[in-house]
């Protein structure tokens, strides 16, 4: 569990877990809308398929970005 405050956070420290887990021997992630997205071979590879979620998101026009 990530237990440091954010950059502008004020308060105590919400609870966060990892977005990423493994399954059998495969490497998944999941995002905060409960998508989860696998499997992969690794958690490295898992990693990457998780930036490259995160890229296709942000060039999405703002009315249909997931928050």
């Amino acid at each position: 569990m990530d237990t440091q405050r954010r950059t502008g956070e004020q308060g105590p420290v919400p609870f966060r877990s990892s977005r990423f887990f493994c399954v059998g021997g495969k490497w998944y992630f999941t995002t905060r809308e409960g998508f989860d997205s696998g499997p992969f071979a690794s958690r490295e590879r898992a990693e990457v398929g998780l930036k490259r979620f995160l890229h296709v998101v942000r060039m999405l026009p703002e009315e249909q970005q997931v928050h």
